[in-house]
Formats: structure tokens, C-alpha cells, sequence
């Protein structure tokens, strides 16, 4: 969660002014000069399953359509929500730092499509092949990020190493898929951010982000409570089996002659887990025949990468990438009071009957600047009862 004063959080429930503003700036985000925004024009959303992150449209006043204003080349806007408790500041949260596509002057301002800045970095694609590495990680990320996008910087989350190693790798064409999770013409994954068991992306604030996979054994960031007095409204209950994976076999091979590393496994070892693998689905896939445990069933998937280089690392990767396929089967899509704070990859707790919490990963979110409810699908991992 993007950090938030404590009273204005408490304040997000009860009575409290949603005031919002926007800015723009076409020198790259040294400088940026406010604009107005046409009442119920900006929808914010944000998804951890795309590529880009934050995504946004508006209708923006008081700025000219071109080259010294708003225009798909240069262009940045920041958009911002504010919240203001009674008899307090407003506290400013930021709601996307954005490129500019498509703008169009309409009768009451200049209509706008905006996306993250995932969006300049995979424009940036390499003009011939690269070879990218050895170095840390964080060098890097750093010095792609930084020829994209100059100024630009660059944060590293706790539970993620930016001093690992990474080998040398031929970079064919597309600058995020090396940042994030790509493939070279074999194949085989050369995302720097996903060998490490992480993710990378741009956040609220336009900074170029690298973290660990997020889990439901994550902190609690808000609890959602049912009732007047709480914020959950409407919760709309769905499950799918879309993405489910409860084995994972990763394995590293840079392709240099090096002996291969793995494959490394990792599955859901839970009995009280509704996808439960049994307890060894790799060296004794007989197991639930001869338990009984006929409700068992095993979805594999593979990953290879030619930056993982130890048994370790590909363990972590594993781990990571079990932990992101398996809590796809139970959502929760809900009606909330608007927190502009909450963030993709958050866990928050809710209240989805009277006295009945449980824990959701924030998957999607959107809301509109100036509202007073937000929408967000979210998942969990389901638990066999016994």
C-alpha cells in the first residue's frame, strides 16, 4: 500500500472531501504545471496481470493540443486524489504517472488515453540484438531503465536481491521483457526481474518498481468490514481454475556449455488445500491412488530461464511462482469505500459474510478521481473442508 496517514485512512469510511488534480510536464518530469480535470472523467485502473500497470483516461482544461502542451510524444501527466478528514490537510496520493496516447480536444477539454510508463520502456525496443550482462542485477536494471526513460528511478523491495549476478544473455529486441519476463527466439525466459522470484513494474508514483511475488502470507494492509460503519458494500463471489498450476518445474540453462541447474520442483504439499498435489507428485505420483485420495489432481507447468544459475535460485523461483497460480481459484469482486492507497499485490481482509473474514491478494482495482467507492477483484486460495 502506498503509505497513507493513519487518520486519513480512518477517515476513508466516514465523512471526509475527495479533492483531485492533475499535472503535466513534457520535459521528461523536471518540471510539471497544473491542469484542471473535468468532473468524472478520470478512470484510474490498475491490474498486476498486465504489462502495464496503471492505466487511465481523462479529460484534462486549461492546457493548449502540441508540442509545448499536450501531445503522445512528450507528454507526462501525473494524476493525484486527495483526502481531506475533518478539520485536517488534504493528503495527497498519487493515481498514476502517465504517457499520453491519442488526444483529442473535445468540447470540454482534451480528451486523453493514458498508460504507465511500462509503455515508453517497451517502445524503447533494441535496435539490433545485445548482449546484456554480466553484472548485478541493479546495474543492470538501472542502465536499461535509464536509457528509456532518463531521470526516471529505480526501487528495490525488500524480499528481492538487486546485488545478484546475472549472466550474460543475448537481448533480441524488447527492452521490458528482459526487465521482466521475456523470451529469447529458443524460448527459454530471460526476464531479470522473474529469475530473481520477483516481478517488476511502474507504480502510483512513476517509479520503476522491483519486488517479490506477492502471497496471501503477505502483512494485512486494510481490513474491509461489512455494515454501515465498515467500507465493503457488494461482494460478488467467483471461482475458476483459470491459471491454476499446483506443480512447478523450473530449471536453469544459459546455453554456454555450463552444466543445466534443476529442474527444481515445487508443489502444494497443504492436505487441507482444495489443490492439494499429494505428497509427492514428482517421485511418487501413485501416492493419492494408493491413499485414496481420489479427489486429488495434479496441473504442472514449466519454467526455464537462461539467468537462473544455482539450485537455490530456481528453488526461489519455484516457490514464487507457485505461490502466484495457486490462489487463482476463489475471487472476490467488491464495491468498497475509495482507498487510493491500496495497490496491486496488496492483502487486505474482508468481510464477506457477517463474522466471516478472509484474507484476498488485491488482483485489479479501479475507481474514479473524486469518487467515493472503488472497485476490486481480488483472489485466495480455497482450503478443503474436512
Amino acid at each position: 500500500m502506498l503509505p497513507i496517514p493513519a487518520a486519513a485512512l480512518a477517515a476513508l469510511t466516514g465523512a471526509c472531501q475527495r479533492p483531485y488534480r492533475a499535472e503535466w510536464s513534457v520535459d521528461g518530469g523536471q518540471t510539471w504545471q497544473s491542469c484542471g480535470i473535468v468532473a468524472g472523467s478520470a478512470q484510474i485502473q490498475a491490474s498486476r496481470t498486465q504489462t502495464v500497470r496503471y492505466t487511465a483516461s481523462a479529460t484534462l482544461t486549461g492546457v493548449s493540443l502540441g508540442r509545448d502542451g499536450i501531445n503522445p510524444i512528450s507528454t507526462n501527466v501525473r494524476l493525484w486524489q486527495g483526502i481531506t478528514p475533518a478539520r485536517t490537510d488534504t493528503v495527497w496520493i498519487p493515481a498514476g504517472r502517465y504517457t499520453v496516447n491519442r488526444p483529442k480536444v473535445t468540447r470540454t477539454g482534451i480528451q486523453v488515453e493514458l498508460d504507465g510508463l511500462e509503455d515508453e520502456i517497451s517502445a524503447a525496443a533494441f535496435p539490433s540484438p545485445r548482449v546484456v550482462g554480466p553484472d548485478s542485477a541493479r546495474a543492470l536494471v538501472a542502465t536499461l531503465v535509464g536509457e528509456a526513460l532518463p531521470g526516471v528511478p529505480v526501487a528495490w523491495r525488500e524480499g528481492i536481491d538487486p546485488d545478484s549476478t546475472v549472466p550474460q544473455i543475448v537481448a533480441d529486441e524488447d527492452r521490458w521483457s528482459v526487465l521482466s519476463g521475456g523470451t529469447d527466439t529458443s524460448g527459454t525466459a530471460t526476464g531479470i526481474a522473474a529469475s530473481l522470484a520477483g516481478e517488476i513494474w511502474v507504480d502510483a508514483r512513476g517509479i520503476v518498481t522491483a519486488g517479490p511475488v506477492p502471497t496471501l502470507a503477505d502483512p494485512i494492509v486494510w481490513r474491509i468490514a461489512q455494515g454501515m460503519g465498515g467500507a465493503l458494500i457488494e461482494p460478488q463471489p467467483e471461482q475458476s481454475a483459470e491459471g491454476l498450476a499446483n506443480l512447478w518445474s523450473v530449471s536453469g540453462d544459459a546455453g554456454s556449455g555450463a552444466p543445466a541447474v534443476g529442474p527444481v520442483h515445487a508443489w502444494d504439499d497443504d492436505p487441507g488445500s482444495l489443490t492439494y498435489a499429494g505428497p509427492d507428485p514428482v517421485g511418487d505420483p501413485l501416492a493419492p491412488q494408493r491413499l485414496g485420495l481420489t479427489w486429488v489432481r495434479v496441473r504442472t507447468q514449466r519454467y526455464s530461464s537462461a539467468l537462473i544459475t544455482t539450485a537455490g535460485q530456481a528453488e526461489e523461483v519455484a516457490r514464487a511462482r507457485l505461490a502466484d497460480s495457486l490462489g487463482v481459484q476463489s475471487s472476490l469482486s467488491f464495491t468498497s469505500a475509495c482507498n487510493p492507497a491500496i495497490e496491486p499485490g496488496d492483502v487486505v481482509e474482508v468481510e464477506t459474510e457477517p463474522g466471516v473474514w478472509e484474507r484476498h491478494l488485491i488482483d485489479s482495482l479501479s475507481y474514479t478521481l473524486g469518487a467515493s467507492s472503488m472497485s476490486c477483484t481480488t483472489r485466495t486460495t480455497s482450503r478443503r473442508l474436512t
